[in-house]
């Protein structure tokens, strides 16, 4: 059983100017095994990067890597900015790296070739259902999973409960057809306001029955809360229930 944070629990303390490897101290006082951290709120990478991997090693925390890109271009050609991301994951002495799929169905190179110049062996690359038609369905993540099955890639599926909202797909369904893929579980709960979807503080609250869904993944990955909470009491409140629910 691994339990990762994902730094947007601490949004408004990133709003304010706290940097990522700050929170590194943070959940180092926390009953989990590692952060996920979110590229979009690096300010300096040259500067913080190194000093993730140092914090990480001292504190013995896994380093995951949500990067807010896609493997393919509009055109299906390869993301040319993969290699760099890749290479920022390895001076962090990162586990995981999650990236959306884009437009795999434009694609016409050989797969297996292209993905072989990263790293595999050393980072576990991860695609996620997004909040897109594209990257985010059902059909176009088990397209693209079952020709990495398929080429021997070992590429795997990150579950955003969430997400499913925003896609309008029923997410208990989706675990089923994609459970086979899923190497990582993203956590959080939406709640329906007339229409209007907002992430939830908390993960009994919202429009999932999030146990249930949990019986129709894996339990031997590595599951990540993602929603922001406002306080020390909420968070640990948050991961006690996770982890009462994953350990029985």
């Amino acid at each position: 059983m691994t339990v990762i944070l994902n730094t947007w629990i601490f949004e408004n303390d990133v709003k304010n100017g706290v940097k990522q490897d700050e929170l590194i101290d943070r959940v180092s006082k926390l009953d989990v095994d590692g952060i996920e951290v979110r590229r979009e709120y690096f300010k300096d990478l040259a500067v913080e990067l190194p000093i993730v991997a140092k914090k990480a090693m001292q504190y013995k925390l896994l380093i995951n890597y949500s990067v807010p890109d896609q493997v393919f271009l509009d055109n299906g050609m390869l993301n040319p900015k993969l290699a760099m991301y890749f290479e920022e994951g390895l001076i962090m002495g990162i586990k995981k790296i999650k990236f959306n799929i884009g437009n795999f169905a434009a694609f016409t190179g050989d797969l297996k070739q292209a993905l072989s110049t990263f790293p595999l062996d050393k980072i576990k690359m991860n695609v996620e259902n997004d909040q897109t038609e594209l990257s985010g369905s059902v059909e176009a993540l088990v397209t693209f999973l079952e020709s990495t099955k398929q080429h021997d890639i070992p590429v795997g599926y990150v579950y955003d409960l969430g997400n499913w909202a925003f896609t309008k797909q029923d997410a208990l369904k989706s675990a089923d057809s994609l459970s086979q893929y899923t190497d990582y579980i993203h956590l959080k709960n939406v709640i329906n306001n007339d229409g209007s979807l907002v992430t939830s503080a908390n993960l009994d609250e919202g429009m999932f029955n999030w146990r249930v869904i949990l019986k129709h993944l894996p339990k031997n990955v590595a599951f990540a809360l993602e929603f922001p909470m406002d306080t020390k009491a909420l968070i640990q409140s948050q991961i006690t229930l996770l982890k009462k629910e994953i350990e029985e």
